[in-house]
């Protein structure tokens, strides 16, 4: 049996109930793991005035994955928790891929009417380490009322290729369908830069269909006809944003696991839910821990342990599909321990079958 060593980032609210659990179902596939927790954290930041050491990433660079919780806290703007932990970590080890599976789990029922799991099955691929988010920019004549803000963005040729052609690559996994959001009619130099980059990388995969779609379009035909997309490719901001909208059309975004991906497998990569960390509700045993356990699962799946993740994602689908507990926001009473026990226990007799 292989072992592993990997970092866990609890981070504020009820990302510490849901780590727990996904914690809890991995040691039950995959004993052979050896867990350190770091806490870094909102929380952490009102105590110290930091979100994580400045040495954090070395801390981490040693470990073969990290599991990140949900983070945020009253009293801590979002973006001095974005950019003082998450950031950082996807930069500092070239997580260059944001991947976020979406798909209609059984049991669960789409906002969207009469729509099924055939309908709604997606892989959205968004660039993660440039574009929109750039520290390039600032406020000027502050409190005057000439006062402005420049905030710029970065599309390099490296950036743009890498990830449209790892979507590409995924979509040969697929069903060989890749859509990609732009804004060219708008954005003058950045979105027709990026479309001529998917052109370009779209030569290379003649058996992939492709479509180029402005992101407000796009974000329509994810309302309106989901089952004629496959792969989204976009650019940091509009995957963020889409990603969000396809999780909720899904079942909500406590479903809808995710991953910031290292495909150089030089440095680790980390895996966390897409919701956020809830503090009203933090510790009251009633947070659904199944996005969480569904990044878990995208881990094992990274590491190589494919067997082990698929036994966690069948029973996911086994609990949710066949009456089995569920937590409130899923019209149920169970506890967070009592769906992450479930999920586990089926979980470790798949594997015994």
């Amino acid at each position: 049996m292989n072992s592993y060593r990997i970092a866990t980032i609890p981070g504020d609210g009820i990302g510490v109930d849901v780590t727990a659990e996904a914690v809890r179902v991995l040691d039950r596939v995959l004993p052979g793991i050896e867990w350190t927790e770091f806490d870094w954290s909102c929380e952490n930041y009102l105590r110290t005035g930091a979100m994580m050491p400045a040495d954090g990433p070395e801390q981490l660079a040693g470990f073969d994955a990290i599991l990140l919780g949900a983070v945020g806290f009253p009293g801590v703007p979002d973006h001095i928790s974005l950019w003082g932990l998450l950031i950082p970590l996807r930069r500092a080890f070239g997580q260059y891929v944001n991947l976020r599976p979406v798909r209609l789990l059984p049991g669960t029922t789409s906002a969207l009417r009469d729509r099924t799991a055939a309908d709604l099955d997606l892989l959205i691929v968004r660039e993660n380490s440039e574009g929109e988010y750039s520290e390039i920019g600032g406020r000027h004549n502050p409190g005057r009322p000439d006062e402005f803000v420049l905030q710029e963005s970065v599309f390099t040729r490296v950036g743009c290729e890498r990830i449209i052609r790892y979507a590409f690559e995924r979509a040969t996994e697929r069903a060989g369908r890749v859509c990609s959001a732009t804004k060219s009619n708008g954005l003058i130099h950045s979105m027709p830069y990026w479309d001529e980059v998917f052109e370009r990388i779209a030569a290379e995969y003649p058996a992939v269909q492709t479509r180029q779609m402005h992101v407000d379009a796009l974000a329509a035909e994810i309302v309106l006809h989901p089952d004629r997309l496959d792969v989204i490719v976009g650019s940091n901001l509009f995957g963020d944003i889409l990603s969000d909208l396809a999780a909720a059309v899904t079942g909500g975004l406590g479903l809808a696991p995710s991953g910031n991906i290292n495909p150089a497998r030089d440095a680790p990569s980390m895996f966390e839910a897409v919701h956020g960390s809830a503090p009203d509700i933090a510790g009251q045993g009633i947070a659904n821990p199944v996005a969480q356990i569904l990044a878990g699962a995208m881990l094992l799946d990274h590491l190589g342990e494919h067997v082990a993740a698929a036994a966690v994602d069948r029973a996911v689908t086994d609990v949710l599909g066949n009456d089995g507990p569920r937590t409130p926001d899923l019209g149920g009473t169970a506890t967070t321990t009592e769906v992450g026990t479930e999920i586990a226990d089926r979980a470790s007799a798949l594997l015994h079958v």
